[in-house]
C-alpha cells in the first residue's frame, strides 16, 4: 500500500528564535514549534504541566444543575444509578464516578448495556431496570447526547437524567436535567475535546469544589482518566495532556488493584507510558465487553482486594485471548471481500462475531486505506463499525446516509451503526456514493506526517532524553517521526521473528552503527541488501537486550 512521508513545514525564523530563548538545538525547537509551543511560557506549560492548568468546572454548560441535582439527590437518599457504555472509555467513566460518589452514599448502582442484547447508548431495558430496582436518578457517561426518546422514556417513569457525554450532538437534544458536552454548540468550555471520562471527571471536580474536597482526595481517579484518554485517542494537549501527564504518575507509582492486575497480565515491566496503557491494558478492559459483558470490566476497576482482582483478571485474560483469535480469523476473511475499485469499504457476515467488528475495521485500513465499515447480524439487524481515513469526516457521510440507517452515533474518525438487512445493499451503494463524490485523491493515500529530516549523526542519547518529555504522547502531540535519506546497512540486516515478518537492521553511521526495528516490515528486505543506500521513516527508541540498554530506530517506512 502507497504510503506518503509528509514533512511538516516550518518559519526556519521562529525556529532559530525559539531555540535562542531556550538554549535548546533547533531539532528540539522545531519539534516544539510544530506543537504550537513557540515561546518560553508555552514550552513552560508543556514540560511541566500543573494542576492549576486544569479549566474551572463549572465553565461547562449546565455544570451547576448537574452538581445540585446530585447534591438534591444524596440529601434526600434517592437511589442513583450510574449508567456507561461497554467500551474503556465507558467502563472507567462508570467505575470513576461509582467509586466517587459511593464515598457519600450506599444507595448506588452502576449498569453496563449488553453489547449483544442492548447495543451501544442508552437502552430501553437499561430505563427499566432502573424502574424496577426503584432509581430516580440516572448518571450516564461517555453515552445519551442523542437518546432523545430514551430520556422522554425515562422521564414518564419519573426518572431524571444528567448526561455526560463528549460525542457529536444532534439536532434534537435530548430533555435531560443536565447535559454535560463541550461540543454543545451554545457551551463555552475552552477545551471541547475532552473523553467522556474526562467529562465525568470535570463534574467529580465540581462537586468536590463545592464541597471544598481538596483536589488531591480526587487525584486517585486520574489513573482510570489516563486509560481512557489514551484508549479513546482524544487530542493530547491542554487538559487532556496535564490529566494523562498526572494519571501515568498514579500508574507506575501507585494504580489501583484492577489496574494492577492487568499491567500483571500484560507483562509490562519498568516505567510505562501511554502506549503500553493503550495496546496492553486497554484492549484488556475492553475484551470484557467485546466478548463476555462490560459489567466484568467495571468490577474489576472498582475492586480494592488485590487478589480479587487477580482472580478478575483471569478471567478477562481469557477473553482478551478469545479476542485475538477472533480478529485474527475475521480480518483474514474480511479482507477477502474487499473490492479495490470502490473509494469505500462495506462488509458483513452473519458469522462474525460483534465484539471485534470495530478492530477489525481498524485492520482493514491498515491494507485498503479508505472508509470502512465491518458490520455482523443479529435477529435481521446489523450492527457493527466504521472508521475512516485521515482528513474524511466519517460523521457527515453517514448523516448524508441517515434514512437509511435505524441509528448511528460517534465521531469524525469512528462511529456506530445499525441497518436493517433489507437495507444493507441500499446503504452500500449510497455511503459508496457519497464517499465517492467527497473524498478527495489525497485522502485516500495513507500517510505519515513527519516532524522534519535529519541525519543519524544527530540522533544521540541526549535528543533521545528530550523528546521523552513530551509524553505524554497522542494525537496533535505523537511521538516524533524523522526521515534521514540515502543511509546504508552494515550488512548485519535481515528477517526475524518467528515467521520472518519483522526486519532487523544496524545502519552506518560515521560514529557506531544504529540498531533499527521495522515490526511487520519483512517484505522490505530486498531494499537495503547489496549496499544499496535507501531513505527512511522512523523514530527514536531504546531498546534493552540482556541487561543492556542502546538507542534504536523504530522504523515506519523504507523508500
Amino acid at each position: 500500500m502507497e504510503t506518503l512521508w509528509n514533512i511538516q513545514n516550518l518559519d526556519t525564523k521562529q525556529v532559530k528564535h525559539l531555540a535562542e530563548e531556550l538554549g535548546v538545538n533547533e531539532i528540539v525547537a522545531h519539534l516544539l514549534v510544530l506543537r504550537g509551543i513557540t515561546n518560553y511560557e508555552d514550552a513552560k506549560k508543556f514540560f511541566r504541566p500543573q494542576i492549576s492548568h486544569l479549566n474551572n468546572p463549572f465553565l461547562m454548560k449546565g455544570m451547576q444543575n448537574a452538581v445540585d441535582r446530585i447534591e438534591l439527590a444524596l440529601k434526600k437518599g434517592e437511589k442513583i444509578l450510574i449508567y456507561g457504555d461497554y467500551d474503556v472509555d465507558g467502563t472507567t467513566s462508570v467505575s470513576m464516578m461509582f467509586c466517587f460518589l459511593s464515598r457519600f452514599t450506599d444507595k448506588i448502582g452502576y449498569y453496563i448495556p449488553d453489547r449483544y442484547d442492548e447495543g451501544y447508548g442508552i437502552s430501553f431495558k437499561g430505563i427499566d431496570f432502573a424502574q424496577t430496582e426503584e432509581y430516580s436518578l440516572i448518571i450516564a457517561l461517555d453515552c445519551g447526547i442523542r437518546a432523545v426518546k430514551q430520556i422522554e422514556y425515562a422521564s414518564v417513569k419519573e426518572i431524571d437524567f444528567i448526561i455526560c457525554d463528549h460525542h457529536t450532538p444532534g439536532v434534537n437534544i435530548p430533555r435531560a436535567i443536565s447535559i454535560l458536552n463541550p461540543k454543545q454548540e451554545d457551551c463555552n468550555y475552552p477545551f471541547k475535546e475532552l473523553s467522556g471520562c474526562g467529562v465525568g471527571f470535570k463534574l467529580i471536580q465540581a462537586i468536590s469544589e463545592q464541597r471544598d474536597i481538596d483536589f488531591n482526595e480526587i487525584g486517585e481517579y486520574l489513573d482510570l482518566l489516563a486509560v481512557s484518554i489514551g484508549a479513546d485517542i482524544v487530542e493530547m494537549t491542554h487538559e487532556n495532556r496535564v490529566l494523562a501527564f498526572f494519571g501515568m504518575k498514579i500508574i507506575n507509582q501507585s494504580p489501583r488493584s484492577g489496574l494492577k492486575a492487568l499491567i500483571e497480565k500484560s507483562g509490562k515491566t519498568g516505567v510505562l507510558s501511554i502506549s503500553d496503557v493503550v495496546f496492553g491494558i486497554a484492549p484488556r478492559i475492553n475484551a470484557a465487553g467485546r466478548i463476555d459483558h462490560g459489567k466484568r470490566a467495571v468490577q474489576i476497576l472498582v475492586e480494592s482486594n488485590l487478589d480479587k482482582a487477580r482472580e478478575l483478571s483471569e478471567g478477562i485474560e481469557n477473553h482478551n485471548i478469545e479476542r485475538k483469535e477472533l480478529d485474527q480469523n475475521i480480518t483474514k476473511e474480511a479482507l477477502e471481500m474487499i473490492d479495490e475499485n470502490k473509494k469505500s469499504t462495506v462488509v458483513y457476515s452473519k458469522s462474525w462475531h460483534k465484539g471485534v467488528v470495530g478492530i477489525v475495521a481498524s485492520r482493514l485500513i491498515e491494507k485498503h486505506y479508505k472508509p470502512t465499515i465491518v458490520l455482523s447480524e443479529k435477529d435481521g439487524e446489523l450492527t457493527g463499525s466504521a472508521r475512516s481515513v485521515k482528513g474524511f469526516n466519517l460523521y457527515d457521510a453517514l448523516l448524508k446516509c441517515e434514512h437509511l440507517l435505524e441509528k448511528f452515533g460517534g465521531h469524525k474518525y469512528a462511529a456506530g451503526l445499525t441497518v436493517k438487512k433489507q437495507n444493507l445493499d441500499s446503504f452500500i451503494k449510497e455511503f459508496e456514493k457519497v464517499v465517492a463524490a467527497t473524498i478527495t485523491k489525497d485522502q485516500l493515500v495513507a500517510e505519515i506526517e513527519v516532524d522534519m529530516q535529519i541525519e543519524l549523526d544527530e540522533v544521540n542519547d541526549k535528543l533521545y532524553r528530550i523528546i521523552k518529555q513530551f509524553a505524554p504522547f497522542g494525537p496533535m502531540n505523537r511521538t516524533p517521526n524523522f526521515i534521514t535519506k540515502l543511509v546504508t546497512d552494515s550488512g548485519k540486516g535481515r528477517k526475524v521473528g518467528e515467521d520472518k515478518t519483522h526486519l532487523r537492521l544496524t545502519l552506518n553511521t560515521s560514529n557506531k552503527d544504529l540498531l533499527s526495528i521495522g515490526f511487520g516490515m519483512g517484505e522490505d528486505f530486498d531494499k537495503i541488501t547489496e549496499n544499496k543506500p535507501f531513505d527512511i521513516c522512523y523514530s527514536i527508541d531504546k531498546n534493552t537486550w540482556k541487561g543492556q540498554t542502546s538507542l534504536q530506530l523504530r522504523l515506519k517506512g523504507i523508500k
